[in-house]
């Protein structure tokens, strides 16, 4: 299975399917569309409108990674489920902290 980020020389792209309104905070591993790419699945309390969905996901994977919410930005998927994260930081720091999370 293809890992759901890329990495870069100073942040890495992650791919994201968010399910607002779930209940709970929670990622929940990594899945595989039918188009055969990956994604990290995760899900949010928050409802999605005026962006309330958006800032809840960036806050669970600032606190799932253990870096600051202000190094997570939303580079696609404003209003869509899939959704691209880039995450400024060291990326072999970010890939083994997202292999541990993914992998528990």
């Amino acid at each position: 299975m293809s890992q759901p980020w890329a990495a870069f020389t100073d942040h890495i792209f992650l791919a994201v399917r968010l399910t607002p309104n779930g209940g709970r905070d929670a990622i929940d591993g990594v899945d595989t569309d039918a188009a055969g790419k990956s994604h990290l699945k995760a899900r949010v309390t928050a409802v999605p409108e005026k962006g309330k969905a958006n800032k809840a996901l960036i806050a669970l994977v600032a606190k799932s990674l253990g870096v600051a919410k202000s190094s997570i930005s939303l580079a696609s998927g404003d209003t869509s489920r899939k959704k691209t994260l880039r995450i400024e930081g060291d990326p072999e720091d970010l890939i083994r902290k997202l292999g541990a999370l993914v992998e528990s």
